[in-house]
């Protein structure tokens, strides 16, 4: 069932983003009088040759206009009449030009109708981002509350040179609002990132290497988390709810509760929720006697720890959460200047790699893993956030100056407009061929590489 929770919310934020995006070239080509041949939500082809897979699931013709939905199901175009593209070549093109075909009209509304889809997806982008962050506000958990305890150093924070009880008190040198700065694109995808932390009563300097973002892109892989009291929030029954084993957890057999303090393990006295996690993982498989506090009252539960070194609870943090609300004038700043960080990140992201800093099998993600970005439970306010997320990195993929891509045909065109003369159909045929061919090595490369990140 999470898989297709998975699948169904990638194919509705796909549907609606390329819907959109398609829906800029088109209404720009209407506006600028230019027929419009075909308006397809997927692809009812795969490659631009005739073949058995050029068909398509639904079609209906309206005016001089044929909407479809393809069998393919990622991605769509428009096809406007006189345009060299996935759906026709230069040898369809021979004729004079017609006065309602793409090729017949000036450069500049050329270029228009191409950037179409990028504004489009750029102004819905924007707009998600503004009205999750009027409609959510912001919740936080602050610099002083975070430096009550500190922090707790995980694997990847202990390779920076990170320790349990540090307490952060600049973030690149200067002061910071709440945990979430700690890990924002600005220091994880920046050169000569830092913490500057409280230790033993003395300042610190802890330097971020340049390729830690790759670490960080490993699941399994964590770096620091707020030090808290805890209490049990939930008590698990088994791994999977459902299950036919009947194999219950060891937490729930030995009688835990939601709302019971864990205050000791084996007369070690536990205060932190990290502390018990790191004594469960040194008891994995062995017995243990679990010390709590139940409304007052003091007990003591036995139970045998699994071989994971997990007994199946689910803790609440106790840490104060602090939330503020944003006006619509704040959301319209916030907003904006979140959705174009996306792109300002891609960009920084891509420096990596062509640095080696990353490693494009960490970087890049295909249809599998923006699946699993999603989730396998349906969340509106996760759902919008990706879709926003991914509108604006659609429109900063297609502005790539990659033939096939609207960035490769903006390219063509600036290029008529400075000359006075456009590049000849033959050339336009072949490099809109060669950018299909880099088009479907770099799908077929990033589907492999989460199939291979998901079994390997």
């Amino acid at each position: 069932m999470e898989g297709l929770i998975m699948a169904g919310q990638l194919i509705l934020g796909l549907s609606i983003l390329v819907t959109l995006h398609e829906f800029g070239h088109f209404i720009t080509a209407k506006w600028f009088k230019m027929r419009v041949d075909k308006f397809y939500l997927f692809f009812d082809f795969l490659f631009p040759i005739p073949t058995v897979l050029n068909f398509a699931l639904f079609k209906k013709k309206v005016g001089d206009t044929e909407y479809g939905l393809g069998w393919f199901p990622l991605g769509g175009y428009v096809s406007i009449a006189g345009m060299i593209d996935e759906t026709q070549d230069a040898a369809t093109l021979a004729k004079e030009p017609e006065p309602w075909e793409f090729r017949a009209k000036p450069a500049y509304q050329r270029l228009i109708v191409m950037l179409g889809g990028v504004i489009v997806n750029v102004i819905t982008g924007v707009v998600i981002f503004i009205a999750l962050t009027f409609s959510n506000g912001n919740n936080f958990i602050s610099k002083d509350e975070l430096n009550k305890n500190g922090i707790v150093a995980l694997e990847l924070g202990k390779q920076i040179g990170l320790k349990t009880g540090d307490k952060v008190v600049k973030v690149n040198g200067a002061d910071y609002k709440s945990l979430a700065d700690l890990r924002t694109s600005d220091v994880l995808l920046g050169e000569n990132s830092s913490y500057t932390v409280l230790r033993d009563g003395q300042k610190i300097v802890v330097k971020i290497p340049s390729n830690f973002i790759e670490k960080l892109s490993d699941k399994k892989a964590a770096f620091i988390e707020p030090m808290a009291a805890f209490k049990v929030a939930e008590v698990a029954a088994s791994e999977e709810p459902g299950s036919q084993d009947g194999e219950l957890l060891p937490a729930f057999s030995a009688g835990l509760k939601a709302g019971d303090y864990i205050t000791a393990v084996n007369g070690q006295p536990i205060r932190f929720y990290h502390e018990i996690k790191e004594v469960l993982a040194k008891e994995a498989g062995k017995a243990i006697h679990l010390a709590i506090s139940r409304q007052g009252q003091s007990d003591t539960l036995s139970m045998v720890v699994s071989k994971s070194g997990q007994i199946g609870f689910i803790p609440e943090l106790l840490i104060k959460t602090t939330h503020e609300d944003y006006t619509f004038a704040q959301s319209l700043s916030i907003g904006t200047g979140r959705a174009f960080s996306v792109i300002s990140d891609n960009i920084r992201g891509f420096k990596k790699i062509a640095t080696g800093d990353v490693s494009a099998s960490k970087a890049l993600s295909g249809p599998i893993g923006i699946a699993q970005m999603f989730g396998g439970v349906w969340d509106w306010t996760r759902f919008w956030m990706l879709t926003g997320l991914l509108s604006m990195a659609l429109a900063f993929m297609n502005i790539l100056p990659i033939p096939a891509l609207d960035g490769g045909h903006a390219i063509f065109l600036i290029y008529e407009m400075i000359t006075g003369k456009p590049a000849s159909e033959k050339v336009l045929e072949r490099a809109q061929q060669v950018g299909m061919i880099i088009l479907l090595a770099l799908m077929a490369y990033t589907f492999g590489n989460d199939l291979f990140k998901a079994f390997f």
